[in-house]
């Protein structure tokens, strides 16, 4: 379950990734419908959370060392770690603009994630676990903000989020190029076959992350507008 070496037969849409899929789904339809019920548990849910978060970061950081594995890629500096990080300063420290990247990298990108994951292992073994896990914990966070804290969003913040992303990947750029690494994925697609794996290379390849960007960052928002339009909505009538 924890050797490097076993279990490297991860098979894209087999049936133990279409499960822990669809658990997530299911988990995640269960935190929006069932709101009501759980909100007075906002609290146990906000520290599961938080704890998820922490022990999917340190036990994949502690896994790598424990094995031998980790070299300077391994510094969490993609945006799935970025994420979780935004996601626990915002558990302690309520901010807008913290949240609006958040959102953006933080909700569809994971969940793309695991729909073509970078991955080698297979169930049940630890990094398939922590993968997954991990990638439901930061979206379930987003959610956890929207419903159970009410952040809400203009629409300027999709450009918002645009820029903040871009001015971030500077120096990732940057710090790929010194370091020889691919965070970000802005040096290279994934190893594995992701949907990274059809934008071409070069110059194309960057074009393609931005429209690609533009385009996530655009569906990303329209639950955020629905809940505006709704909003509204209820105001008039009242």
């Amino acid at each position: 379950m924890f050797s490097p070496t076993e279990m490297r037969t991860f098979e894209l849409f087999s049936g133990p990734h279409i499960t822990v899929f669809l658990v997530f789904l299911v988990i995640s339809f269960f935190l929006i419908y069932f709101r009501g019920a759980l909100r007075p548990h906002r609290s146990a849910i906000k520290w599961t959370l938080f704890c998820l978060l922490v022990i999917c970061e340190l036990s994949g950081q502690i896994w790598n060392v424990a094995t031998d594995q980790w070299d300077v890629s391994s510094l969490p500096l993609q945006m799935c770690s970025f994420s979780a990080f935004i996601s626990i300063y915002l558990f302690f420290k309520r901010s807008l603009r913290a949240f609006s990247l958040l959102y953006f990298i933080g909700f569809l990108p994971p969940i793309l994630s695991m729909v073509t994951p970078e991955l080698f292992y297979q169930f049940p073994h630890f990094s398939f676990l922590r993968y997954f896990l991990f990638h439901s914990a930061i979206p379930w966070a987003v959610l956890y903000f929207v419903v159970y804290e009410g952040y809400r969003l203009p629409k300027k913040s999709i450009l918002t989020g645009f820029l903040m992303a871009n001015l971030i990947a500077v120096p990732i750029f940057l710090l790929n190029i010194w370091l020889g690494t691919n965070f970000f994925y802005l040096a290279s697609p994934t190893d594995a076959e992701t949907i990274l794996s059809f934008f071409g290379s070069g110059i194309l390849y960057y074009i393609n992350l931005e429209v690609a960007a533009i385009f996530v960052f655009l569906i990303s928002y329209l639950p955020m507008w629905a809940l505006l339009q709704r909003k509204r909505g209820m105001s008039e009538r009242g």
